[in-house]
């Protein structure tokens, strides 16, 4: 169906591009790591490289919905909320669980992005401000990662760029 769509995540830029063969169709502001860019468990950096959506999680989910461990809590994201649980790491709406393509960078042993958990994710829409603020992952504003999940699907490549 959109065989020729693929996501390009700018780290510089802090920008994620929808592109359809050689057209960047939309593009968005995003949150990277905190941390930087790299691969190793448990460094709460980004990995870079090729990756794939490995699962889409959340449709039909509200704008705001809250997940813990990839299921929804029943929760919708307010300030009271974030107030109630201001250690929380929130991951909203919709979720694309990436898994890496490159052996040795980005996929298998300590370096796997699926088994590091690594998404593309809603976020507090005031956590997306252009500036690296995640734990590793990649995270956008609730409207906007809705309108890209619709548009993607299970298997598109995902291309990590520092």
């Amino acid at each position: 169906m959109m065989a020729n769509r693929n996501v390009r995540v700018l780290i510089p830029q802090q920008r994620l591009e929808l592109i359809d063969g050689k057209r960047v169709l939309l593009s968005y502001s995003v949150s990277t790591a905190k941390n930087g860019v790299g691969e190793k468990m448990g460094s709460e950096c980004t990995p870079r490289g090729r990756h794939r959506i490995r699962a889409k999680i959340g449709a039909g989910q509200e704008s705001g919905a809250v997940f813990v461990a990839r299921r929804p809590t029943g929760e919708v994201f307010s300030n009271q909320l974030a107030d109630r649980f201001p250690e929380r790491d929130w991951i909203l709406t919709r979720i694309l669980w990436l898994s890496g393509l490159e052996p040795k960078r980005n996929r298998f042993g300590n370096v796997d992005s699926a088994k590091r958990y690594i998404y593309i994710h809603g976020s507090p829409d005031s956590e997306v401000k252009g500036q690296p603020r995640s734990h590793g992952c990649i995270r956008m504003k609730n409207a906007d990662i809705i309108e890209l999940f619709d548009r993607l699907d299970v298997g598109t490549i995902v291309e990590v760029l520092a």
